[in-house]
């Protein structure tokens, strides 16, 4: 099973799932509207661990309320990994989380990794 943390308005999102269910099917993909049920703290902790990524690897720092909340590049990982949990808007997409591990999908093609 292979789960997308899906943004529907974002075409990498759409790309990243047309990809997973074109390798796998669709009856093998587990699809999170993160805008909807964004993960919590603790779970986008892992997300990131998994990723071997840090908190300022994966915000959305052309969001308007990255700017509002007067977040930037010396803000901690704390700082920043609450902020996305509050604002999920600020969360990169897509994420793709297998048994294998986890990736940012950008570009698509990562996502062959955890496949």
């Amino acid at each position: 099973m292979v789960t997308v943390y899906h943004n529907p308005r974002c075409s990498k999102s759409r790309a990243a799932v047309a990809f997973v269910v074109e390798q796998l099917g669709e009856a093998n993909v587990t699809i999170v509207r993160y805008l909807q049920s964004p993960p919590t703290a603790d779970e986008l902790r892992e997300l990131l661990r998994r990723a071997n990524l840090r908190a300022h690897d994966a915000i959305r720092t052309g969001e308007a309320v990255y700017a509002e909340l007067g977040l930037n590049q010396s803000c901690s990982e704390d700082e920043l990994i609450a902020a996305m949990v509050s604002h999920p808007i600020l969360i990169e997409r897509p994420f793709v989380v297998s048994d294998k591990g986890v990736v940012l999908a950008r570009p698509t093609e990562k996502i062959a990794e955890v496949l």
